[in-house]
């Protein structure tokens, strides 16, 4: 019974990481670059991507964005070669950042709201992993309020006060049976709340070339009482019985360097290099507020290890009213060897992505990108003992409406 109640603690770091590091969908000209926007500024996601920039804007603007995000995954037992596929429905990150100052001024403000994690994945019906994940279901905000102030022409620094406000919902399949020959289900649901910051500073010493450095601190998310519902045949009910539960989950530092170069008046390239402190999470730590000799508080191995991001992106002045973006982003797993799982199917992999910006009058524009990631890892997990090849195709096209004032 107790490997039972372990393997409910394996679903829930998908609520730190919607896909196990860092995910950038905070900004669509950034997106289209691969994410790379901590050297480059180009618009009011800079409260994101560097603060320390935003005092370098020309103008107070309100951006609104989403992202139609669509995945499929795929896992084939080593051991029978069935495969198992997801059902999952789409998902809508959305960021909304409004930059404001008075003209001519060093000083400017605002405030930035955006979805840094969020994920709907449902397992078809009696797959293979059924007892570790049959759905999940995570969204989390962060709202940022910024301060920018640029101390001569050639720098500028800034912060921003994070707070994060988070919903989960997993579901799981129990290894008992009912007389009707029914397996017994868990769900977990419950809220979570955190804090943090984020600080940049950025640095231009000739006008075609820009460094930016930008630190966002830990932030522990705190569930103080999530519910836990367990369905389970009436003799072990009180062996199971419902009820609260907490957790802390540490989301991790990230510390960014960005170049921007503008060799020419058409043409920008960007290039970010990050590392995300994913090595605070080495225990997952799960209390409930009723025990029996089944239902103990566990821990959970994680041993994440610390990873790196290179972005590369550029963007090229077609006309008048065009812009045309590339880029492309290597991203390293902190999922060692033995660790993998439904919840978190990671592998260091290449993502790619495009866009266009269009100018529809002389205070508004909109920015469209797409982003495809493909990731593929084989992996026996040593909790579970699940082994196989999970393979994962998402596609993300988003739109914005950025309005200059």
């Amino acid at each position: 019974m107790k490997k039972i109640v372990t393997l409910v603690t394996i679903c829930l770091p998908f609520f730190l990481n919607a896909q196990g590091f860092q995910v950038s969908l905070q900004g669509q000209k950034q997106q289209a670059m691969a994410g790379a926007g901590t050297g480059l500024i180009t618009d009011g996601a800079a409260m994101f991507y560097n603060p320390g920039g935003v005092s370098f804007l020309k103008s107070n603007s309100i951006n609104v964005g989403v992202t139609h995000v669509t995945s499929h995954s795929q896992f084939v037992d080593a051991s029978s070669s069935k495969v198992s596929e997801t059902t999952s429905p789409v998902s809508f990150p959305f960021t909304a950042y409004a930059v404001f100052g008075k003209k001519n001024s060093k000083l400017k403000y605002g405030i930035a709201a955006y979805t840094p994690f969020g994920s709907t994945i449902d397992w078809e019906n009696g797959w293979t992993g059924r007892f570790v994940l049959t759905h999940l279901q995570l969204f989390a905000v962060y709202v940022q309020p910024t301060i920018s102030y640029k101390i001569n022409e050639h720098l500028g620094i800034g912060a921003g006060f994070v707070y994060g406000s988070g919903k989960v919902n997993l579901q799981r399949d129990i290894p008992v049976t009912d007389s009707k020959g029914n397996y017994g289900h868990a769900e977990l649901a419950g809220n979570a709340k955190g804090y943090g910051f984020n600080a940049g500073m950025y640095y231009q010493p000739v006008k075609s070339l820009s460094f930016g450095l930008t630190y966002h601190s830990d932030v522990k998310m705190k569930t103080e009482k999530g519910t836990a519902t367990f369905t389970v045949p009436a003799s072990l009910s009180s062996s199971f019985p419902s009820g609260n539960f907490s957790t802390s989950l540490p989301l991790p530092k990230i510390i960014t360097l960005g170049i921007g170069y503008t060799p020419c008046k058409r043409f920008s390239l960007a290039f970010d290099a990050s590392m995300i402190g994913w090595n605070t999470f080495d225990t997952l730590t799960f209390d409930y507020e009723k025990n029996t000799n089944e239902l103990q508080d566990t821990k959970s191995a994680r041993n994440y290890e610390n990873a790196y991001a290179y972005r590369l992106g550029g963007q090229y002045h077609v006309s008048r009213k065009v812009d045309a973006r590339v880029g492309i982003k290597y991203l390293v797993s902190p999922v060692k060897n033995g660790y993998v799982g439904p919840d978190v199917p990671d592998a260091t992999h290449f993502n790619y992505s495009a866009g266009l910006g269009y100018q529809l009058s002389h205070h508004i524009t909109a920015d469209a990108s797409f982003t495809f990631q493909h990731m593929k890892r084989m992996d026996t997990n040593k909790e579970t003992q699940m082994s196989g090849t999970y393979k994962t195709n998402i596609y993300m096209p988003g739109i914005s409406i950025n309005y200059n004032f």
